[in-house]
């Protein structure tokens, strides 16, 4: 009984092949929309997810202070308030896993003929623990090497491509500021940051070789943050009090005294990106979809018109016997044809639409069987739905009277 009801809509549809096409280009036009907007918004959401996981999983910043002058406060980190000392105690906290005192700055970086310039930053071992940064050649300097401030450094990939190209940098010495320095270690490949920062753009020196070497500084031990990495992302909101408190107590700040250093939860800050990510992503879900409202009336419109123009021959049906469920399931076939022939080639457009995003605007895109499946329940719903109401008028007509339509 289905195989020649399919038979006879697929007849009709090719008979009028033109209008079935046009009728279907909604239907395309949309499940393809909504493929495309789902994998962008997907890829959206896993380059955030992979720039919270490359900078170090619960994470917190705290910045130095800042400095008011003739009435024009700077930003925090301006004035160093925080010394080595405050790490120290911030490492005892309850719930804390890693610490890492931190300067920065910039310079140029020699090796033979060539030179990069880079930013380096002076940190204690905890660096490596605390950003979750392994090695990917030699290791990482020592605690004797932080309390004898030797001249030893880690690279970036990136530095060390543009110094060294296919070498191997491992035991070599280059110059900063003038300066010999052995290179004891490669960083793996850490890739861009959420602001689009090439991460693998650094070099790593011991602390105190940059507090003494390097940057230099008129007050000792100072430094610029600490970066702290909690136990799990439960104690985080209790470590994050225990660091204010523990900090105002170290540096005195009487009650009601604005702090002279800045926690930065950075989990939370990535944490509300993704968040605001999703809602993108269902936004985009949701314009797309309206394409699959408006296929779907034009469907339901394109079957009216099928119904008007074969009334004699439904009049005919009806009058050798054929039954009203008979005249229901046949234009309901119709449009559920249309919607399905539709969808698939929808689908094909919104992958080959996310290939070419992804090749021509490096464009992150994640193409989800959830989403596939998802739009080919919607769109064959919306061909029920819309195409219900003209097979019940086709099936209701009365014989006579279609019959007598001309």
């Amino acid at each position: 009984m289905i195989t020649p009801m399919l038979n006879e809509a697929w007849s009709a549809l090719w008979a009028n092949r033109l209008r079935s096409f046009l009728t279907m280009l909604g239907m395309m036009i949309g499940v393809g929309a909504v493929i495309l907007m789902s994998a962008i918004g997907e890829g959206s959401k896993q380059s955030i997810n992979e720039s919270i996981a490359a900078m170090g999983s619960n994470l917190f910043i705290v910045l130095s202070g800042s400095t008011t002058s003739g009435g024009a406060r700077s930003g925090s980190g301006s004035t160093p308030t925080l010394t080595t000392a405050d790490a120290a105690a911030i490492e005892e906290i309850p719930g804390v896993a890693a610490v890492a005192p931190n300067l920065r700055g910039s310079a140029q970086l020699v090796y033979s003929s060539n030179n990069w310039s880079t930013r380096i930053e002076g940190s204690s071992v905890g660096f490596f623990e605390v950003r979750e940064w392994g090695m990917d050649k030699g290791y990482a300097f020592s605690e004797s090497d932080i309390r004898s401030a030797t001249r030893v450094v880690v690279l970036g990939q990136t530095v060390a491509e543009n110094l060294f190209g296919d070498e191997d940098p491992i035991g070599k010495t280059i110059r900063i500021k003038q300066s010999p320095y052995i290179v004891v270690g490669v960083l793996a490949k850490k890739g861009q940051s959420m602001m689009g920062d090439d991460q693998d753009d650094i070099a790593i020196v011991p602390l105190t070789t940059g507090q003494r070497k390097l940057f230099g500084s008129q007050f000792k031990d100072s430094v610029r943050m600490i970066m702290v990495k909690a136990q799990s992302e439960e104690v985080m909101p209790k470590v994050e009090n225990s660091i204010n408190e523990l900090l105002r107590d170290r540096h005195r700040i009487r009650s009601g005294a604005d702090d002279d250093f800045t926690v930065r939860n950075l989990s939370a800050i990535m944490a509300t990106s993704a968040e605001a990510a999703d809602v993108m992503s269902m936004l985009l879900g949701a314009i797309a979809s309206i394409s699959l409202l408006v296929g779907g009336i034009g469907i339901m419109n394109i079957m009216f018109v099928s119904v008007t123009e074969r009334t004699r021959e439904i009049g005919i049906r009806i009058a050798i016997g054929a039954r009203e469920r008979d005249i229901l399931m046949q234009f309901l076939m119709e449009a559920v044809m249309i919607s399905l022939i539709g969808c698939i080639i929808g689908v094909v457009i919104g992958v080959g639409g996310a290939f070419i995003a992804h090749k021509l605007f490096s464009t992150a895109v994640v193409i989800t069987q959830s989403s596939i499946i998802v739009a080919f329940l919607v769109a064959a719903g919306v061909g029920v739905f819309f195409g219900f109401y003209p097979a019940r008028k086709a099936a209701k007509l009365e014989p006579i009277e279609a019959l007598r339509y001309q």
